[in-house]
């Protein structure tokens, strides 16, 4: 989502408390929404203090009454940005379990190219930051997709395909899943205009080659 520079509402005296919090709010969206736009050429480690208050029209000083620092902000930029792909990988993820045909598995692939267009500027941070330069950053990305694993997992294992499968094989199984659906979102990212069938061809055949081994682990 952009923003216009200068736009960011400023706390005024004798303004009324629930007033202030809403224009809080508001002026710290206004803070993730300018860093996200900065962000789309560069990473997080090399984000200004200063970029990013110029953009939303606050001073530096103001920028400490919401984010402790540009990590603190990166951090929650990954709750924001995994929010928006939590319900696609989910989706998918449920989809997918439910059997393996290949309307499935291309319904999934669809899912998560729709995600992509629809929220570019979230996946290309979550694939930049999640092996970058900010510790806190990264640490917050990978502890989220560890809870995603989890609770697929937990989805995974109401389904009939795994019945005799254990708790450690199950949590696997949704890593390779989560890991899978991150993936091609970033290859759907990344693609060439006109080669995006060719991305969607890939990720067909991986997801294929995970489900084929779902149904012959216990073997």
């Amino acid at each position: 989502m952009s923003h216009t520079p200068g736009t960011a509402p400023v706390d005024t005296p004798g303004t009324a408390p629930g007033t202030r919090q809403a224009q809080k709010r508001r002026t710290r969206q206004a803070l993730l929404d300018a860093a996200l736009d900065l962000l789309a050429e560069q990473s997080l480690s090399s984000l200004g203090l200063r970029e990013v208050t110029r953009a939303v029209g606050i001073t530096p000083t103001a920028f400490y009454r919401h984010f402790r620092s540009t990590a603190d902000l990166g951090v929650a930029l990954v709750e924001e940005a995994l929010g928006s792909l939590h319900t696609a990988i989910t989706g998918a993820l449920a989809t997918t379990g439910d059997g393996d045909s290949e309307e499935r598995i291309a319904r999934t692939v669809d899912l998560i190219a729709r995600h992509v267009r629809t929220h570019p500027a979230h996946v290309r941070f979550l694939a930049r930051e999640r092996h970058g330069g900010v510790q806190q950053v990264r640490d917050a990305i990978s502890g989220q997709l560890a809870l995603f694993a989890q609770e697929v997992s937990g989805e995974l294992a109401r389904h009939q395909e795994s019945d005799g499968w254990s708790e450690e094989d199950l949590l696997m199984l949704a890593g390779l899943y989560v890991d899978l659906m991150v993936m091609t979102a970033s290859a759907f990212l990344d693609a060439e205009p006109g080669t995006e069938e060719t991305v969607a061809h890939i990720a067909r055949r991986r997801m294929r080659l995970v489900t084929l081994g779902r149904h012959h682990w216990l073997d």
